[in-house]
């Protein structure tokens, strides 16, 4: 990660001013460079696919998007700006304000984030960030099995991690290794392992 500016912005500031030239989110006011590998573009990328496959089989109504952004709140109530690698929207929300910029206010329906080397975001502030804001599913792909022994185990296995929130409107994860299939509350039938999602 990168910073990029130094005054502490509001959401609304990021949107008017954000660079265009990349892939950057708010973070505790600063607006910053998100970096993104081939490899990482290509994991997100393959999963972007197969998600938009299920919608267009299943006739849902969704729309799988990448490169959006989405406000959330820290829990010191500070806003940020996030971009998951592969969003799930709500057809009906996306489509409520055609002609408004990219960026959302109301939770999507599945957020997926490719594990990076600022991994804590993802399994930590985005984690505590989603689940505030209401995202009802929300996915961490450690293709690189980079994050701590304590969610990856002592031999760090590359991992695709699910979190839906339950009627508390707290998070519950389920892991997913080698060549289990992925089980999605919001893809019931979605025919997807592990290995196919970690090795794109």
């Amino acid at each position: 990660m990168i910073a990029t500016a130094k005054q502490q912005l509001s959401f609304n500031e990021f949107i008017e001013i954000c660079p265009e030239d990349g892939i950057y989110e708010l973070v505790n006011g600063e607006i910053v460079k998100m970096p993104i590998t081939r490899n990482h573009d290509d994991v997100a990328e393959f999963t972007d696919r197969q998600l938009d496959r299920e919608v267009q089989r299943l006739k849902l109504n969704y729309v799988v998007k990448r490169g959006i952004t989405i406000k959330t709140t820290t829990k010191e109530g500070v806003e940020q700006g996030r971009v998951p690698d592969v969003s799930v929207i709500d057809r009906t929300v996306w489509r409520s304000e055609r002609k408004a910029y990219s960026a959302l206010e109301s939770p999507i329906q599945l957020a997926v984030e490719v594990v990076s080397t600022n991994w804590e975001d993802d399994y930590v502030d985005k984690l505590d960030e989603y689940e505030r804001l209401g995202i009802a599913e929300y996915w961490i792909l450690d293709y690189l099995a980079i994050g701590k022994r304590e969610y990856l185990g002592n031999h760090k296995i590359p991992t695709v991690f699910v979190f839906s929130l339950n009627a508390e409107g707290k998070y519950q994860c389920v892991k997913f290794r080698g060549d289990e299939r992925i089980v999605s509350p919001t893809f019931p039938e979605l025919v997807l392992t592990t290995d196919r999602v970690l090795s794109a």
